[in-house]
């Protein structure tokens, strides 16, 4: 492994071994709660519909709505500020606090931690605190958060009782979470009583009313922002929305998307400045504030990048995240390791990526942005349905792009057939021209398994490349699937057929998992559907390169292979797809790649295989032709990919009408990912992912089914036993031609 690998590789076993527990235990539980909150919310999809309508109105009409917040504020007593970047913004804010005095009390924000203002101010010599729990321990322990949402959730009680009893010296020592948080809650009072100034964020600013909306689980936020008499928020300025009205689904979605919650603890409207209430129980007839007239406000809008975002066709939808981190936590590999390495200066998850590329720039963002494995899981989580994984995809082509050190550049490019400049990495570079290693594979097999397994190969993969040493290779396969089609014909003729369809070769199934191949094949003709293989649609979908950020290179591939699957459409032949991956790349990544109509062409026309017999079956196809289960039980895992085009449940619905005794994974993810499990410096990582997985299926001996190449692969790696695609359990004669 090359030295810069294996740091990658040590930093993230330290936080899987220091943080990786808490992560888990925290991440898991939000997300169980967001699917009860959301199971339980009729109309999911239209509220996020809604949701994201007004987004994108908001973000269209950013430049009126500022203006028109701008009005309000003035109108009702305070001062709106936008500030051009986090330098402008912190002069801005250091003058209005210094004026008044030097302390301030901070409520969590985000946009404050992209502006490092708690540095900027302390370095006037202003004291700061924060008063949000997690916020004040990572204070004190001088550390970043690691969540948007839970900034110190990758901190168990036990830790944060030695760091308090450490630091304050507390007598009697503090142990159980009800003395830390008393000891919290009384310590921060004092400061928020003598504030001289208040700064919270803002998880919403309505442009008609000047209204700020805070969302929160403690009650921090609403006494930093009433007691002091000078309040300050600071937002960015994708923030403003146009109407308090429009806060509905956002009130609706964001407590279940960021915690599981039904309704927050608090939800607090301020249409600022306000006279400060009493709020001492002692003193319940005078207000904190002494005197209401002197009462300020200053709104702090940010832009820091923004505009630019606006502008930018693939980063504009980051600036429609509300900032729940329903994306995080549903993130396998963010489960294992959290924010500390999943992050960049500020924001964490997945959606990070958007964001420090937007407001720090690419460097920032490519420190971690290899840890999107595409899997998609952060789509259906999203309460706005962005589009997180082709952000990642975009900036991983940026970063691509912005390297250019490279020593044998001028001979990998010309011997490459890809559309990539010089600089990729090694391990980009092969796995995304898997296309071409594999035919070279097949040809020459079983030498090249030979090669490449001898222990030589697999030292300069390791050194050269970063194959993981530890990670079984797929063996290729010398007679492809479209040789032994090409030989074997097709068994039903056109007279018998219900229906045609053209099996799609994927790389994978055509050189190496040949026997799924030929069993889905067996099992459409079981069908009556007339089935052909030809050899001009054994192309890549650009699957690949697009895994590796090579956006030029899968756009050629896939204009490619739409060329290949036309005169099948011509036909009036129905595509099925074996590989959840490639049925993905035609229904999703397939509107960015290729012209609107040939993406709908192509993905209305396209079916995974199970979904494939699924319809079948319902339309009166003879289930007696297949094999059957006779209560078998078969432990199943379905691809993360097939979960969010919602076809998992097609495979369950086959195999238990077939009479298959089936238990689901409990977890979305097996932590491969395509290629990511295969690169040295995250092996370690692609396993602990898994874990839990082997913690369901491991203590039995039932047969493992997976939907996945990258799964089967996986399952196999952590069982230690044999994993396969359903379509071949299905198959009603593995001896026929």
């Amino acid at each position: 492994m090359s030295e810069a690998r294996e740091g990658k590789a040590e930093k993230l076993h330290r936080l899987l071994e220091t943080e990786g527990d808490a992560v888990a235990e925290n991440t898991r539980g939000f997300n169980r709660g967001r699917y009860e909150s959301t199971d339980d919310l009729p109309a999911y999809e239209a509220l996020k519909d809604e949701a994201r309508a007004i987004k994108e109105d908001a973000i269209e009409r950013l430049p009126e709505l500022i203006e028109e917040l701008r009005e309000a504020v003035e109108s009702n007593g305070g001062t709106l500020y936008v500030a051009d970047d986090a330098a402008d913004a912190n002069e801005y804010v250091r003058d209005v606090v210094t004026e008044r005095g030097d302390r301030v009390v901070k409520s969590k924000s985000m946009t404050t931690e992209e502006l490092e203002l708690n540095e900027h101010l302390e370095g006037a010599g202003v004291d700061v605190t924060e008063t949000d729990l997690g916020e004040w321990v990572l204070q004190i322990a001088d550390e970043a958060p690691s969540h948007i949402v839970g900034p110190a959730l990758h901190k168990s009680s036990e830790s944060i009782a030695e760091l308090f009893n450490a630091h304050f010296d507390p007598d009697p020592p503090l142990s159980t979470p009800k003395e830390l948080t008393n000891f919290a809650r009384d310590m921060l009072l004092q400061d928020i009583e003598a504030a001289d100034v208040g700064i919270t964020g803002a998880n919403f600013v309505t442009a008609d009313s000047g209204t700020i909306a805070l969302v929160t689980s403690e009650g921090n936020a609403r006494k930093t922002a009433v007691v002091p008499d000078t309040h300050v928020a600071v937002a960015g300025v994708e923030k403003v929305i146009p109407s308090v009205e429009d806060l509905a689904p956002f009130l609706e979605l964001i407590g279940k998307s960021a915690t599981g919650q039904d309704v927050t603890s608090y939800f607090s409207l301020f249409t600022p400045p306000i006279a400060s209430p009493p709020v001492a129980f002692d003193r319940p007839d005078r207000p904190m504030g002494e005197d209401p007239a002197r009462r300020e406000f200053h709104l702090v809008l940010v832009d820091n990048g923004r505009t630019a975002m606006r502008e930018d066709e693939d980063l504009r939808e980051t600036l429609y995240c509300i900032r729940c981190g329903a994306c995080a936590n549903s993130c396998g590999n963010f489960q294992s390791v959290g924010g500390h390495a999943f992050g960049g200066e500020t924001y964490t998850g997945g959606i990070a990526t958007g964001w420090e590329a937007g407001v720090e720039g690419l460097d920032s963002a490519a420190e971690f942005n290899d840890l999107c494995t595409g899997c998609s899981r952060c789509v259906p989580a999203c309460p706005v349905k962005i589009d997180i994984p082709w952000i990642n995809t975009a900036v991983r082509d940026r970063v691509n792009h912005a390297d250019g050190d490279g020593s044998f550049d001028f001979l990998v490019e010309g011997l490459t057939p890809d559309e990539e400049p010089g600089g990729l990495a090694p391990a980009k570079r092969l796995f995304g021209n898997f296309e071409t290693l594999a035919k070279w594979g097949s040809r020459t097999a079983p030498l090249s398994n030979w090669i490449a397994g001898s222990r030589p190969a697999r030292w300069a993969m390791d050194r050269f490349v970063g194959v993981a040493a530890e990670r079984e290779l797929p063996a290729f396969q010398r007679r492809t699937l479209v040789d032994w089609f090409e030989s074997r014909g097709s068994c039903v003729a056109p007279e018998d057929a219900t229906r045609e369809a053209v099996l799609y070769p994927d790389v994978y199934t055509n050189h190496v998992a040949v026997e799924r191949g030929k069993a889905a094949v067996r099992v459409l003709e079981a069908l009556e559907v007339r089935v052909v293989v030809p050899r001009r649609t054994a192309v890549g979908s650009g699957r690949a390169p697009l895994s590796q950020g090579m956006v030029d290179t899968a756009r050629r591939q896939a204009e490619r292979c739409r060329d290949a699957l036309e005169p099948e459409l011509d036909a009036g032949r129905d595509v099925v797809v074996v590989e959840p991956s490639d049925l993905a790349a035609f229904r999703r990544e397939y509107e960015k790649l290729l012209p609107a109509g040939d993406f709908e062409r192509v993905s209305g026309s396209s079916y995974e295989v199970l979904e494939y017999v699924f319809g079948l079956l319902e339309n009166g196809a003879d289930e007696g032709r297949l094999s059957a289960g006779d209560d078998e039980p078969v432990d199943y895992h379905a691809h993360c990919q097939q979960r969010t085009l919602g076809l998992d449940e097609h495979t369950v619905a086959v195999l238990e009408r077939l009479g298959y005794d089936v238990t689901t994974s409990d977890t979305e993810c097996c932590g491969m990912a395509g290629s990511f499990g295969y690169k040295s410096e995250y092996y370690e990582l692609s396993m602990d992912v898994g874990e839990p997985l082997q913690q369901q299926f491991g203590e039995d001996e039932r047969r493992v089914l997976a939907s996945g190449t990258s799964c089967v692969d996986q399952l196999e790696a952590l069982l230690s036993r044999p994993a396969t695609h359903p379509i071949e359990l299905l198959a009603p004669d593995s001896s026929a031609r």
